[in-house]
């Protein structure tokens, strides 16, 4: 399918739905609006980023090579 073809599908989807929300998300998708949703984090999460900068501050944490060499042993590749 050609980039033109792939187009014209697009926008014609676009227009014949009334789906608010998709609409919506197509356009934070292409950046016609930034999306509204802010998140409240519970004391929980928010204890849990606390403890999660402080074990950075403290080099308690895994480079991702480390990280990846734990799973692969603990998949026993």
């Amino acid at each position: 399918m050609s980039t033109t073809d792939l187009k014209e599908q697009l926008i014609n989807k676009i227009q014949e739905t009334d789906d608010k929300a998709l609409l919506e998300e197509l356009s934070v998708l292409f950046e016609l609006q930034e999306p509204d949703t802010v998140y409240e984090l519970n004391d929980e999460q928010k204890n849990k980023i606390k403890t999660g900068q402080e074990q950075i501050k403290s080099n308690q944490f895994l480079t991702d090579e480390e990280a990846n060499k734990d799973v692969d042993q603990w998949l026993n590749k």
